[in-house]
């Protein structure tokens, strides 16, 4: 899909799929739409790494730059898409925190803890544990 309508929303699938959550338009937003466009139409989609990786590499820089704010976004998706299960998340937390330093590494471990703390509350609420 090379035309501007099949990019835009070939990018809005695999932003929701990526974030976890439906993603809508926003015409006119001229930021949103290079990020839609470009970098999940023609990046996200690109041949050659999977799901799972591009999240394991965006997880990874995140966590180093210190960026929670998006890791909040990236941690759940990651779970909820099957990419990643919580023993996973628990192993990233311990390799990367002897990178980022652990300051940013218990960071991490606190919102990776209470990511999975609140998925099994939930699943016990459901019945689903």
């Amino acid at each position: 899909m090379t035309d501007a309508t099949g990019r835009r929303e070939l990018g809005l699938r695999k932003m929701t799929e990526v974030y976890g959550f439906d993603v809508t338009d926003s015409p006119g937003d001229e930021f949103f739409g290079y990020t839609v466009d470009h970098l999940f139409a023609e990046i996200w989609t690109r041949e050659g790494l999977t799901m799972r990786e591009r999240r394991l590499l965006l997880i990874g820089l995140l966590a180093g730059q210190g960026l929670n704010d998006v890791l909040d976004l990236q941690l759940p998706a990651a779970l909820d898409n099957g990419e990643l299960d919580a023993a996973e998340l628990r192993e990233i937390v311990i390799f990367l925190t002897h990178y980022v330093g652990w300051p940013m590494g218990a960071k991490l471990n606190g919102q990776v803890e209470g990511l999975i703390a609140r998925r099994e509350k939930a699943a016990r609420r459901d019945g689903t544990a």
